[in-house]
């Protein structure tokens, strides 16, 4: 069963609803990708997040992205300094076109557990893992943050591009689930939290702004972990973490109340950040951006994140995909995901990698900017045959039919600052 609610308003006292208080790289390249999911989509019109208007104010460059109206950047402030700003003080990010949700019920733990891989049982309430939700062959649907409130509520959020198949695929799933004798103790119910805000306040300055917003003290906050904070007169659920490699914060607000939450936040010394620079801040960080990076071909021992399947999954399995993915576990996949150093010009999404001795082809680029603004250098994210994934290994990437000399380098491309305490 599907919920959709579009206003929840917060209650005279202060507080959230019942179950939310349980206790338990280019500017070109990103046009590109969102005239591509725009295409595929069809007439369908795009959605607006509770900040459009705040955006168009505050001098944004709307384009369309993942289905939704977004900014690119803000006045003439480029997207390279847009992400130096990240980096060194603090931005702000409107992440409203995610998909957020709650699963709730008596066998919600384990309903998530036969979605995907992760250990959700032993994850200690408020506390976050990254996951992938896989199909039978192990291919990754999604990729999500799933925090766990109780063992009967999870906070669920996905990507917005993968709204349609990822809300289909909840309610088919919900259905043969609570038809089953595993629901025996009690059925799971899915609420999307349909035109809620996301704001992602990212940076080395991020703590200090926020913490003089409010009367919680955000040293016990470590990242992964998420609590009710009361901010501006509010009380909003607060995760720390993000999507650039800094410490930071996501905070999911009420529609009626984004736009007032947003102000209250850009404050000097926060800065107004853009999808050109959340792309280039996340590919420094070695984050994965659905469509480009993983898809439904792709699972995550391929994609490098075998770390987030649990140890107890890896013995009993029971999760959809495990056949494959526990094969690759134990025998190794065919490709790796990789970072790439490149030299002499940028490689872009779809570029070839070439074996250096016999230039024949062993891999392809997924994602790629030119000179990082924190690193200095092109940088490209890949996927190559296994052998050819070890650190140091001198590859050839083809752009404008030359092959140009790039290495296999570790990721993150910059050393991450989250905040552990």
């Amino acid at each position: 069963m599907i919920l959709q609610r579009r206003i929840f308003p917060i209650l005279k006292n202060g507080a959230w609803p019942r179950h939310y208080i349980s206790q338990s790289s280019s500017l070109t390249r990103l046009r590109r990708i969102a005239t591509k999911s725009e295409a595929q989509e069809g007439a369908t019109l795009l959605r607006k997040t509770p900040l459009y208007d705040f955006h168009v104010q505050h001098g944004a460059k709307m384009v369309p992205f993942a289905g939704y109206h977004m900014p690119l950047v803000y006045g003439d402030v480029g997207q390279v300094a847009s992400h130096q700003h990240v980096r060194q003080s603090a931005g702000l990010f409107d992440v409203g076109h995610m998909v957020q949700s709650n699963f709730r019920g008596a066998t919600a733990t384990q309903f998530l557990e036969w979605l995907t891989p992760s250990s959700l049982s032993t994850l200690a309430p408020y506390s976050s893992t990254l996951s992938t939700f896989l199909n039978e062959r192990g291919g990754i649907i999604d990729d999500t943050v799933i925090t766990k409130h109780s063992s009967d509520a999870f906070y669920v959020v996905t990507n917005a591009g993968r709204r349609a198949e990822d809300l289909a695929w909840f309610e088919a799933r919900l259905t043969e689930w609570n038809a089953s004798e595993r629901a025996k103790d009690g059925p799971v119910e899915h609420e999307v939290l349909d035109g809620w805000g996301l704001l992602a306040l990212q940076g080395p300055a991020a703590a200090d702004h926020l913490q003089a917003l409010t009367s919680y003290d955000l040293r016990a906050l470590t990242f992964g972990r998420s609590a009710f904070v009361p901010l501006e007169g509010l009380n909003v659920h607060v995760a720390r973490g993000g999507y650039t490699g800094e410490d930071g914060f996501e905070i999911s607000v009420p529609p009626a109340h984004a736009t007032f939450l947003a102000s209250a936040l850009f404050r000097s010394p926060v800065q107004l950040a853009g999808l050109g620079a959340r792309d280039s801040l996340r590919l420094e960080a070695g984050m994965c951006l659905y469509g480009n990076d993983l898809d439904e071909s792709t699972t995550p021992v391929e994609a490098g994140l075998s770390w987030i399947i649990g140890k107890d999954r890896r013995a009993a399995g029971g999760f959809i995909g495990s056949e494959k993915v526990l094969d690759q576990l134990k025998n190794g996949p065919p490709r790796r995901r990789v970072g790439l150093i490149v030299e002499d010009a940028p490689a872009r999404q779809g570029a070839k990698i070439l074996a250096p001795e016999t230039s024949s082809e062993i891999g392809v680029v997924t994602s790629g900017i030119p000179l990082a603004p924190t690193v200095g250098k092109n940088i490209a994210m890949a996927y190559v045959k296994t052998g050819f994934h070890k650190k140091g290994t001198a590859l050839a990437v083809e752009v404008r039919k030359k092959a140009r000399a790039a290495v296999v380098t570790p990721m993150p491309f910059i050393p991450t600052r989250y905040w552990r305490g």
